[in-house]
């Protein structure tokens, strides 16, 4: 029997809205770490957005993030750029390819006022290693995603990644968050 994929949080339980999400995050994290990018870019909205803030070590919380400061913001056109760098053997920031294993926790999920898009939030802990280097990287985020319900499941509308560190350790953030 075939279940119509809901269009709206309207009559889901959050229970359910959970359990939609947690599925949607966990084949989103093994179809990067299985470098499937095309398969990834399938679960993009149309109007994505993909923003990393630049952190600064401050005393406020409220005042780690400038205004208008980030390290990568990419809209859908961007992204498939960077996935046509990555095919073409152009990104020399992923040659080697990284190797790499995301972990998704914490999650916490709420409505909108728009009955088509819900909240999920999560912790990322992403490892990440290149080549035969000795030691691999970890990469510690906090993601605040808006996710898109439509008849062919949940879409990446928007996702802001605040990652821990306010220096980064890895070389680069040539991998996605």
């Amino acid at each position: 029997m075939s279940h119509a994929f809901p269009t709206t949080t309207q009559g889901v339980s959050k229970l359910e809205l959970t359990l939609l999400a947690q599925e949607f995050l966990a084949t989103e994290a093994k179809l990067l770490d299985e470098r499937r990018f095309w398969e990834w870019y399938a679960l993009l909205d149309d109007a994505i957005v993909y923003h990393i803030p630049l952190r600064q070590a401050r005393l406020e919380f409220k005042d780690e993030f400038p205004t208008g400061a980030y390290r990568i913001l990419d809209h859908k056109k961007h992204i498939e750029t960077r996935i046509k760098r990555i095919d073409s053997g152009a990104a020399w920031a992923e040659t080697p390819p990284s190797r790499t294993l995301r972990m998704v926790g914490s999650l916490l999920v709420e409505t909108t006022e728009h009955s088509d898009i819900l909240v999920a939030e999560s912790a990322l802990m992403l490892y990440r290693q290149r080549g035969h280097d000795d030691k691999g990287d970890l990469i510690a985020a906090r993601r605040r995603d808006q996710l898109r319900l439509t008849a062919n499941g949940l879409r990446l509308l928007r996702r802001d990644a605040l990652i821990a560190e306010a220096v980064l350790t890895t070389p680069n953030l040539g991998v996605f968050i």
